[in-house]
């Protein structure tokens, strides 16, 4: 009996620490499924090898969530299998019920169709992802919001860091000279080498080798720019990225027209 209370109660402590390190996770600003889907890899170790993972080892604060995760991922494992093991040792088939192993697996079924209904609850959820975050607000130094959710990062559109090399076709000039927002690009942030930072930086602002350049847009985009290297090559395909968002733009009011006239008037 002790042992599957015991069992249990690891269970509801790993539901827990898997929760407060999701939580932790999208407060760094991973979104509340991907955060939700790396606790739960880490804490298993069932292990996550898709390209989503490089958000989270390239950042010092989720790599720390993800090493205690995988720490206390290991604990509980070996807890709640010792639990189970014990469980079932000593029962018997004799006359007293609740020393058999039908009474046992009986409690044990029971006890996991609680835990399953109560995580499955969206009422739960909400309220304990309440409390997590007014906790890990009051007591860590994590930025609460959920900058997956402010800047929609859905249907390609990331938020990415860009070292700035000498040969980039992005080094040494300047933002108002670069046109990013015309090729769909938008400079949220500007780390120089000496570690200082520069939000929101404007136009007359110097792209230096060994800034690093923090860039919302679409993955493609993104993905180009990083490649894209200086000289006529560089601008040639920099005028290629403008036509081609222009032409995405153009069919986004297309889009965004045809569900206009759809709508009931």
């Amino acid at each position: 009996m002790g042992a599957i209370v015991s069992l249990l109660v690891v269970l509801i402590v790993s539901m827990i620490v898997v929760r407060v390190a999701s939580a932790a996770l999208t407060q760094t600003g991973l979104s509340h499924e991907l955060s939700r889907f790396q606790a739960r890899s880490a804490f298993t170790g069932a292990g996550f090898t898709t390209a989503e993972s490089e958000q989270v080892v390239k950042h010092p604060v989720r790599r720390r969530i993800i090493m205690l995760l995988m720490l206390l991922g290991n604990v509980g494992i070996v807890s709640a299998m010792s639990s189970l093991i014990l469980s079932f040792v000593g029962t018997s088939g004799g006359d007293d019920f609740t020393s058999s192993i039908t009474f046992r697996v009986f409690l044990l079924v029971v006890g996991l169709a609680a835990l399953w209904l109560i995580a499955r609850s969206r009422w739960v959820d909400r309220q304990v992802t309440r409390i997590i975050n007014k906790a890990l607000k009051r007591w860590t130094h994590l930025e609460l919001r959920d900058y997956a959710s402010v800047l929609h990062l859905s249907k390609g559109y990331i938020v990415s860091e860009f070292a700035v090399r000498d040969e980039d076709w992005l080094a040494g000039r300047r933002l108002q000279d670069l046109s990013l927002s015309d090729e769909g690009v938008l400079v949220l942030g500007i780390e120089k080498p000496d570690g200082t930072y520069l939000g929101a930086p404007r136009g007359p602002t110097h792209v230096q080798p060994g800034d690093v350049l923090f860039l919302y847009g679409r993955k493609d985009s993104l993905s180009e720019l990083d490649r894209r290297r200086s000289g006529a090559s560089g601008n040639w395909e920099h005028h290629r990225a403008i036509d081609r968002q222009r032409r995405i733009e153009a069919d986004e009011r297309q889009a965004e027209q045809q569900a206009d006239e759809r709508r009931p008037s």
